[in-house]
């Protein structure tokens, strides 16, 4: 992956998270290597869900369990049955979520960012798609207008923040002044560096107001990448996701990769991290994504009870009948 663990991470306290950078001292012989192993691998399914913000505070990296005991065909690619079956039953607690965040009045903001072609639309589509679009919205801005440009980078974003028991997902955010903004020439440095400067702390404003914010970097190798922009091309329902900016990105992986650790370092702050996803799996990054929203809100199973549909007052089916001219502008096949 083409994503490494920023300055930020590294220079954290160590009070503050888990240490990733730790290592054993000395040398250890083969058999305590495997009681070592054994005992790892008893305590890590032992492990809560990882709902503790101190667990993620200032440590972007790979979202809960790898799932690695799914790989389908020896390939690494999670199990398209144990897929489905495990997103079915997400997404009834995605709808346990929501049923609680409306009656409560919560406010949740999910931040999609990452690499062109990595898997955010897929993943806000599964993550969306059992939900009431009443209280769900997906914020997708294309590139701002002439009087856009001459606003608060932040404004066009802020109209859209959810109002009580609200959701809103962002796919691509006022991050864009930190990633393609910056590396195509559309800012000035100037600008970038006041971004820097403002961000952490409108982010902070956001969480003290009472949102909850949660930001998902998702992390492609340049491999895949390269195989899902082919994909796109030789696929004319899917063409529409190629975008000639999507090509230019492509020959400035590098400029990228600096552009997204001066973001993190500026930007991962205590109230709202950053979570990466690893996404060459698309299957795996789904269900991670998911799972892990779930962990972060702390939501109580609050759907009504089934109802029974009582029986017609009319007593019986009657038949529609429709005028002349209705009948007119029936469809066949």
């Amino acid at each position: 992956s083409d994503d490494a663990n920023p300055a930020a991470a590294s220079a954290a306290p160590q009070d503050d998270g888990v240490n990733i950078n730790a290592q054993p001292q000395g040398r250890t012989t083969k058999k305590e290597k495997h009681k070592k192993h054994k005992k790892n691998k008893q305590g890590a399914e032992q492990l809560p869900r990882p709902c503790s913000v101190k667990a993620d505070r200032y440590h972007p990296s790979p979202i809960l369990d790898d799932l690695e005991g799914y790989a389908e065909n020896g390939c690494g690619k999670l199990d398209r049955k144990f897929y489905e079956k495990e997103l079915a039953r997400l997404q009834v607690e995605l709808v346990k979520m929501q049923y609680w965040i409306k009656h409560v009045g919560y406010r949740l903001i999910l931040v999609f960012e990452g690499r062109d072609a990595a898997g955010k639309g897929g993943t806000i589509k599964r993550l969306t798609e059992p939900l009431n679009p009443r209280g769900c919205n997906v914020v997708a801005l294309g590139t701002p207008s002439d009087q856009q440009k001459t606003q608060w980078c932040f404004q066009r974003y802020v109209e859209h923040f959810p109002s009580a028991g609200e959701i809103v997902v962002f796919d691509r955010s006022w991050y864009n002044r930190a990633g393609v903004e910056k590396v195509m020439g559309f800012c000035t440095p100037a600008q970038v560096e006041e971004f820097m400067l403002s961000c952490p702390e409108f982010e902070r404003m956001l969480v003290r107001s009472g949102i909850t914010l949660i930001k998902y970097w998702f992390s492609v190798s340049d491999e895949e990448q390269e195989a899902r922009f082919r994909s796109r091309i030789e696929d004319p329902a899917r063409r529409w996701k190629l975008s000639p900016m999507d090509l230019e990105s492509r020959d400035r992986w590098v400029e990228f990769s600096r552009a997204k650790d001066a973001m993190f370092a500026h930007t991962n702050i205590p109230e709202a991290p950053w979570f990466t996803v690893e996404a060459d799996d698309k299957r795996r990054a789904r269900l991670n994504c998911i799972r892990h929203v779930l962990s972060k809100v702390p939501y109580e199973d609050m759907t009504p009870e089934a109802i029974k549909l009582p029986p017609r007052k009319s007593g019986g089916r009657s038949e529609e009948h429709t005028s002349e001219l209705q009948s007119q502008f029936r469809i066949s096949y």
